[in-house]
């Protein structure tokens, strides 16, 4: 048995459309459960006699301090996508003010 099937536990996938998305949950060398989120989305490349299927990847990983926080945030941000009219009560991103003391003086820079 190899190192990445020894640290697979479970996988559920979503087919949609051109893309699907694949939540596995691994195991750690150490023993600690994570969840592995990847979309994998299929793109067409038109070359100058054939077009090549490749798929691009993208991976998230979740770590267990941190489900709560992703679920309470994936879980407003899906209500608030899917209602058709909102009445503006909810705060965005830049005025919600931080839950934990800690945290305000936290900052990410993040580059892509």
């Amino acid at each position: 048995m190899n190192v990445s099937e020894k640290d697979f536990v479970f996988s559920e996938s979503v087919k949609a459309g051109k893309r699907i998305y694949y939540f596995d949950v691994k195991q750690s060398r150490n023993g600690e459960k994570y969840i592995s989120i990847t979309e994998s989305k299929k793109i067409f490349d038109d070359g100058s006699n054939f077009q090549q299927v490749h798929f691009e990847k993208h991976k998230i990983f979740l770590y267990k301090e941190d489900y709560e926080k992703f679920m309470n945030a994936l879980s407003k941000v899906v209500k608030i996508a899917t209602e058709d009219e909102t009445d503006g009560s909810y705060l965005t991103p830049q005025e919600e003010e931080p839950s934990d003391e800690n945290e305000k003086d936290e900052k990410l820079d993040i580059e892509f």
